[in-house]
């Protein structure tokens, strides 16, 4: 049985991860995603739950405050954690700007430093997916939330956009750690499930599309991401300025992007949102 079978992982895998995955995210300018691109998502996820006054909320992997920020604007009591402290001042700078309160605590989603049954709400926007160990950060969502509480989370799938940008990326990028499962694995019903298990009930799952009206081109899509996107610049890193290599990606990213964009220079990008409650 393997680590992500039974959850447990060696300490010094774990904190190898942390610590590249801190680098990772910090590096390029994700708030520039999270504003220019998926602003959407965020209060999708928030109104899913729906988030009110007197809840008490943690988002997972909560970057900028995609999600966090619009929970504290309808009244809830939020903590947003992520592994990037770059990202939470990120957060912070946005949240003073639009008269949000709320606090920001650096956390890894695989051991978050918050006591069993201490939400209302345990959420996560396109976060908690790229945390490797599914298992074990499906865990703790379910551990920090109370009995009759509830989990949210936007994921992006497999045969999606992003899924296949991934896949695109995949036979050019850096080799994951053992036991670490791929992120857009989030974005399959069945997957999420089987991590939830009976620790939760009345569980939805919604397919949707994101439409995306940032890009004209998909070279424009693929530089974009080259120049903010954090996995995307450690696959570009990983290739040590290998010529050909690198033009192999250039062109396989654009022809992705074309192949998505319309004539109206819209994309759809498909996610999942899942909705449960804490048995």
């Amino acid at each position: 049985m393997n680590a992500t079978e039974t959850g447990a992982v060696p300490a010094d895998v774990l904190d190898t991860v942390r610590t590249k995955h801190r680098a990772l995210w910090a590096s390029g300018d994700y708030p520039a995603v999270a504003a220019e691109v998926i602003p959407a998502l965020g209060p999708a996820l928030v109104e899913a739950l729906d988030v009110g006054p007197g809840d008490r909320v943690l988002d997972v992997g909560a970057g900028s405050g995609n999600a966090a920020i619009p929970a504290a604007l309808a009244g809830a009591d939020v903590v947003a954690s992520d592994l990037a402290p770059e990202l939470l001042d990120a957060g912070r700078r946005l949240a003073e700007q639009r008269g949000a309160e709320l606090r920001w605590e650096t956390a890894d989603a695989h051991a978050l430093p918050f006591d069993d049954g201490a939400f209302d709400v345990t959420m996560s926007c396109v976060g908690v997916m790229f945390a490797p160990f599914h298992r074990l950060a499906a865990d703790e969502l379910v551990r920090v939330t109370r009995s009759g509480g509830r989990i949210g989370n936007v994921a992006w799938t497999p045969s999606g956009f992003i899924g296949e940008m991934f896949s695109t990326m995949r036979p050019y990028a850096p080799p994951p750690p053992p036991g670490a499962q791929p992120p857009p694995l989030w974005g399959d019903e069945a997957h999420v499930r089987e991590l939830l298990g009976d620790r939760v009930r009345d569980l939805r799952a919604e397919k949707r599309l994101l439409r995306v009206d940032r890009f004209a081109a998909g070279a424009e899509f693929r530089d974009f991401f080259k120049a903010v996107y954090g996995p995307t610049i450690a696959t570009y890193k990983f290739l040590d300025d290998d010529a050909a290599r690198v033009a192999e990606l250039d062109e396989a990213l654009a022809a992705l992007g074309d192949r998505y964009l319309r004539d109206d220079g819209t994309m759809d990008w498909e996610y999942l949102l899942v909705v449960a409650t804490r048995a």
